[in-house]
C-alpha cells in the first residue's frame, strides 16, 4: 500500500508518498480500505514541528480523519467486510491515517450514512467531535441559550453552528465579511464581521462561547458572557492563568481535547440523517498532491475542510 510519510520536520515539501506493508489489525480492530482522508490544521503544525510532538520525532505518518470500507476484522464484532465506515481512530495517538489502508479500533468507527459521500464523511470526525464535545458534553447547551461561535466559517465553526441550532440555541458567529453568506447558510442567527466590528462591543449576555481562534479573542470573550457564563476553547485549553481569570470573574472555563467518542459520533450521524447537519469541503486533492493540500492548510482562512481522495 501507499502511505504519506516524512523523514524530517518542515514545510509541505517534506511529505512523501512511499510504499509500506499493510498494517495487521489487533483482535478488536478492523482493517479499513481508505477512500478519503480529512485534513486538519493540527496536522500542518505537527508536520512543521510547531506543536508539541504528539507523534514523536520523524519519521511518522500524519492523519486521523478517515472514511472507507472494512476489509478485515472479527466477524462477530461491530462490522463485517464491505461495511462503509468513518471515524477519528486513536486520537491523540498515531492513527497513521495518511494511508491507503488503516487498522483502527472498531469502537472508534461508525457506519457511514448513505447520505454522506466518503469525501464528506472523512471531513466530519475531528471537527464534528470537537464541536459536539464543546457544545453538548462540556457546554450543556439547551434550548434558548445564546451561543457565540468564534471562527464560524472554519471547519469546527460551521459544524458547531449547526449543532447549536439543533440544540435550540440562538447562534451568533464571528467571521470575515467575505464569509457572511457562507456562515448564514449554516443557520447562524447573527454574523459579526470581526474585520469591521469588535465583537466584545457588539455582543452581550452570551451563555456560552465556543472558541476556535485563541489569542486575545479568548481573553476578550470574558466581556460578552452573562454572569456565570461558560467559555469552551479548543486552542487555549492549557492556559491556567486565563482559566483563573475567568473563575475569578464568576465564569466557567473549559478546554476541549477531542476524543474519538463513538456515542458523540453516532450523535453526529443522527443529525446528518435528520438533515440537520452537513459538512462543507472547500477542495479535494488526490493522494499524491498532499503537499499542495498542506500549502493551502498553511495559508489558513479556509471555508470548511480539505480532503485527500485515495
Amino acid at each position: 500500500m501507499r502511505v504519506i510519510t516524512q523523514q524530517t520536520l518542515g514545510g509541505p515539501e517534506v511529505l512523501t508518498v512511499v510504499d509500506a506493508p499493510e498494517p495487521q489489525p489487533l483482535p478488536t480492530e478492523v482493517l479499513v480500505r481508505v477512500k478519503a482522508i480529512g485534513l486538519n490544521p493540527l496536522e500542518a503544525l505537527l508536520r512543521a514541528g510547531e506543536f508539541p510532538p504528539l507523534l514523536g520525532r520523524p519519521p511518522f505518518i500524519l492523519g486521523w480523519d478517515i472514511s472507507g470500507v472494512v476489509e478485515e476484522g472479527p466477524l462477530t464484532y461491530r462490522f463485517r467486510p464491505g461495511d462503509e465506515v468513518f471515524g477519528m481512530p486513536l486520537f491523540p495517538r498515531a492513527a497513521s491515517a495518511y494511508a491507503e489502508v488503516v487498522a483502527a479500533p472498531a469502537l472508534h468507527l461508525v457506519r457511514k450514512p448513505a447520505s454522506l459521500s466518503h469525501i464528506e464523511a472523512s471531513a466530519l470526525p475531528v471537527v464534528g467531535l470537537t464541536a459536539w464535545q464543546g457544545l453538548v458534553d462540556l457546554g450543556g447547551v439547551t434550548e434558548g441559550d445564546r451561543v457565540l461561535v468564534h471562527g464560524g466559517g472554519g471547519g469546527v465553526g460551521h459544524v458547531a453552528i449547526q449543532i447549536a441550532k439543533a440544540l435550540g440555541a440562538h447562534v451568533i458567529a464571528t467571521a470575515s465579511g467575505s464569509k457572511r453568506t457562507f456562515v448564514e447558510g449554516f443557520g447562524a442567527d447573527e454574523v459579526i464581521d470581526y474585520t469591521a466590528v469588535d465583537f466584545a462591543e457588539a455582543v452581550r449576555d452570551v451563555d456560552m462561547v465556543l472558541d476556535t481562534i485563541g489569542g486575545d479573542t479568548v481573553e476578550r470573550s470574558l466581556e460578552v458572557l452573562r454572569p456565570g457564563g461558560h467559555l469552551v476553547t479548543a486552542v487555549a485549553e492549557e492556559d491556567l492563568g486565563l482559566a483563573a481569570k475567568y473563575e475569578a470573574a464568576g465564569m466557567r472555563f473549559s478546554g476541549i481535547a477531542v476524543d474519538p467518542d463513538p456515542v458523540a459520533l453516532r450523535g453526529l450521524v443522527e443529525l446528518v440523517e435528520q438533515g440537520r447537519l452537513r459538512v462543507h469541503v472547500q477542495e479535494t486533492f488526490p493522494f499524491e498532491r498532499v503537499a499542495d493540500a498542506h500549502r493551502l492548510l498553511d495559508g489558513g482562512h479556509l471555508q470548511g475542510k480539505l480532503v485527500l481522495t485515495v
